[in-house]
């Protein structure tokens, strides 16, 4: 993790004074535990176990190619859970899910339903009336799609922001979200995006106090890079100097292109040091 000496004294200091207003936990991958405004948030739960997923080979008729064959054999999640699903789940007010790939959501491909191990009680925010419908399929009670005009959930407020997930093509639809609430840090989850147009809109119309991003660099043939590079952590950070960077969505998929290792290396480089990268299981405070 790093970070500037300020912010560190500054979180020392409302630690002890008792007002952290937001915390971070990053699970797994895409997977993290949002603590904002007194709600908690899981988002893109991928809750099977080390490498039952499988590798990229595996997947009949192999509709997804990475550019490194070695890559390919590479199966995934490549690290387990930092903790037990009972506990990864406890608490738990909302569920969000910013788009249905098999690294963000547990899939059952026997039937295309999703979230076997969630409690299907808890509301649940989709992207869009298609996820939605998979996601009612699955045997969710509480389905609730997000929108660009956002959604008040009583004293918060959840905006739906624009992805665009793939370089030459888009690997499916996906999407952002602001969070939003009197006296809390605004928050910008970036979601499966690379650095583009709309993501420097949505900067520029919120500017957001937090940022997290998804980072590994991941990459398909016919699609190119999925996601954010440390080139486009370099552009958010040019855009926003005064905004705290989280860095997610590392070392656990076999397309990844960066490492968390690697990616201290090219932060180091670039002269950023302003960015959180937590390892799984790691709390942020804010």
């Amino acid at each position: 993790m790093a970070g500037n000496y300020f912010y560190l004294s500054k979180c020392f200091v409302e630690k002890i004074l008792g007002v952290i207003r937001l915390k971070i936990k990053q699970i797994r991958n895409a997977t993290i535990k949002i603590n904002y405004a007194d709600k908690i948030f899981l988002v893109d739960p991928w809750l099977i176990d080390r490498w039952a997923m499988g590798s990229f080979v595996e997947i009949p008729g192999k509709p997804f190619s990475v550019p490194d064959p070695v890559k390919e054999q590479i199966k995934m999640p490549i690290c387990s859970l930092p903790e037990s699903v009972n506990s990864i789940l406890e608490g738990v007010n909302y569920y969000l899910i910013t788009h249905i790939h098999p690294d963000h959501i547990d899939i059952d491909v026997s039937n295309g339903t999703v979230g076997a191990q969630l409690n299907k009680d808890v509301p649940i925010f989709s992207q869009d009336e298609t996820d939605a419908a998979v996601i009612k399929k699955s045997g969710f009670n509480d389905v609730r799609v997000l929108t660009e005009d956002s959604i008040q959930l009583g004293k918060l407020k959840l905006t739906k922001t624009p992805a665009l997930h793939g370089t030459v093509k888009p690997c499916g639809n996906a999407c952002g979200v602001i969070f939003q609430s009197d006296g809390e840090p605004t928050l910008y989850l970036a979601g499966d995006t690379v650095y583009f147009e709309g993501v420097k809109q949505t900067l520029q119309k919120f500017k957001p106090d937090v940022i997290i991003m998804n980072t590994c660099a991941a990459e398909l043939v016919g699609y190119g890079r999925l996601i954010m590079n440390d080139e486009d952590v370099e552009g958010v950070a040019q855009m926003m100097p005064n905004s705290r960077l989280v860095l997610s969505h590392m070392d656990n998929v076999a397309h990844a292109s960066i490492t968390r290792r690697e990616m201290r290396g090219l932060m180091a480089r670039r002269g950023l040091n302003n960015y959180f990268m937590p390892a799984d299981g790691e709390t942020l405070e804010f």
